[in-house]
């Protein structure tokens, strides 16, 4: 018992070794936005905020390295364990300390800062933030809040910080594109894909005429299927075909995993082809457009194309969980558009691509769903004893379906429609109709961020907390919260029956 509780000390003082590591890298991020006073002069009254926040940073990261009492060589190697915990931690911390700006600057409250940072970092998109009045560098803060969060921590410590012995931390955050043999190399091939798709981006934008700041912004949020805008009609209050092209071009980028980016950047298209997730995707914005489409040319629509263009985009907007909006949906003609509530609601639960910067139950699960139901009815006319297995392709390599993989996702489907019923009910409790209760709630869990008129400043606190849950709890799919506060309660009652 002696030597078990002394490795668990040991693993503590891991975990608090990497939590000040995060902070400490943290306070560096939390100064990004100031790097925009060289171009905006008058913004730099605004840089305080920021300052102050960056100082809580970095007392919290020196102060938790004080504690561990070790140094990196021995605390580079975390497990899975302890990588739930780290994870846990880290979310819960860096929420908190994004939110300081807000609070700092005199925008928000605490409960309101607090929602509109897990929003940015669950990359969700919900705000309470009235963009036309806050400055320029709170606009930047919020997109790179979702750029990075659209990443995860496990990417920036495992290619930045940990290195190969941070397996368990990747892992624990759910991530299994490890395109390379090498975990931190398959991290900072993620990096590279991920700068590089937000440089095109901003260069695309700018090219269909969006302005270059709002140019920025918009493609760090659009890559992390975030949804954040500099403006306060989202994307519609351009009016422009060729941003809104631009746009769905950066969802779908941004909604795709990046196993199967790996597959294009290798020029790997036979892998490409052979990966079920786009397909189902593009299935199934076909389908939801065109129902849309048909159902909403007489009543919210006034012409196919202009039917075509606002369902297409919804619809991938939706899907991707990326949240921009080229519609109103607090208008009558869409509150009373059940149809395409409805169609938007569902899309929002299914999601995106695995390992991807989207949300939801993931399209990855849905394939291998519909290949159990498929393979359920070839087996009926097979002989009985037949010996079949299921393969799928996720990214350049194939994967056999097995007991486990069909528990994960019994499992995961599980905690969403209870998280997800929960929070309907809460919302109705607070007088909300079902309708729109079940919108916006799928919104918050699946981090999409499109809104039917729920969320605003005013909304009562707890709501914003059920809100803020949703987003927490959908971010992290629920089990690595509960493997984590298992964990701790395990070691603690160990701590206590050993005293």
């Amino acid at each position: 018992m002696g030597d078990y509780l002394s490795t668990l000390k040991f693993r503590y003082r891991v975990i608090f070794w990497n939590l000040g590591a995060l902070f400490q890298w943290f306070s560096l991020l939390v100064l990004f936005p100031m790097i925009f006073v060289l171009f905006y002069p008058e913004e730099l009254p605004n840089t305080l905020p920021f300052v102050e926040a960056a100082i809580v940073s970095v007392i919290l990261g020196y102060s938790f390295k004080w504690i561990s009492g070790i140094g990196k060589e021995k605390a580079s190697t975390v497990l899975i364990q302890e990588g739930v915990v780290i994870v846990l931690f880290s979310w819960i911390g860096v929420i908190l300390v994004s939110a300081l700006p807000f609070i700092f600057a005199g925008i928000l409250n605490f409960t309101q800062a607090v929602f509109e940072a897990t929003s940015g970092w669950t990359t969700t998109g919900l705000t309470v933030v009235n963009v036309t009045k806050v400055s320029k560098l709170m606009l930047v803060w919020r997109s790179v809040m979702q750029y990075v969060g659209g990443a995860g921590f496990a990417i920036i410590m495992v290619g930045s910080i940990i290195g190969p012995g941070g397996f368990g931390l990747y892992s624990a955050e759910g991530r299994t594109d490890n395109i390379l043999p090498n975990i931190k190399n398959s991290a900072k091939m993620i990096m590279v894909m991920y700068l590089t798709y937000a440089v095109a981006g901003t260069l695309g934008y700018i090219a269909v005429g969006m302005p270059p700041f709002d140019a920025f912004n918009h493609s760090l949020t659009a890559l992390a299927t975030g949804g954040f805008s500099t403006r306060a009609g989202s994307i519609g209050e351009y009016n422009s075909v060729p941003i809104e092209f631009v746009t769905i071009i950066l969802m779908f980028t941004g909604t795709t995993g990046f196993g199967v980016h790996y597959t294009l950047w290798k020029r790997n298209f036979k892998a490409f082809l052979k990966n079920g997730e786009p397909w189902l995707m593009l299935s199934t914005v076909s389908i939801a457009t065109f129902i849309i489409m048909e159902k909403g040319i007489y009543g919210v629509f006034h012409s196919q194309f202009h039917a075509f263009r606002e369902s297409i985009f919804q619809t991938v907007s939706a899907l991707t969980g990326t949240g921009f909006s080229t519609v109103d949906f607090t208008i009558p003609a869409w509150q009373h558009f059940a149809t395409g509530m409805f169609i938007l609601t569902i899309l929002m639960i299914l999601g995106g691509m695995m390992d991807s910067t989207s949300g939801g139950l993931k399209q990855f699960r849905l394939y291998i769903v519909l290949r159990l139901i498929i393979d359920a009815l070839i087996r009926f006319t097979l002989p009985k004893n037949t010996v079949r297995r299921i393969v799928v392709w996720k990214g350049d390599k194939e994967k056999i379906v097995d007991e486990s993989t069909i528990r994960e996702i019994v499992l995961v489907f599980a905690l969403y429609f209870a998280t997800y019923i929960t929070g309907v009910v809460i919302l109705t409790l607070y007088g909300f109709k079902l309708q729109n209760a079940m919108f916006e709630f799928a919104s918050a869990l699946s981090g999409v961020g499109l809104s039917c008129g729920i969320t605003q400043p005013n909304l009562y606190p707890g709501a914003l907390w059920t809100l803020t849950i949703g987003m927490f709890l959908g971010r992290l799919e629920f089990l690595v919260v509960i493997y984590a506060i298992s964990k701790l309660f395990r070691d603690i009652s160990l701590f206590l029956s050993r005293r």
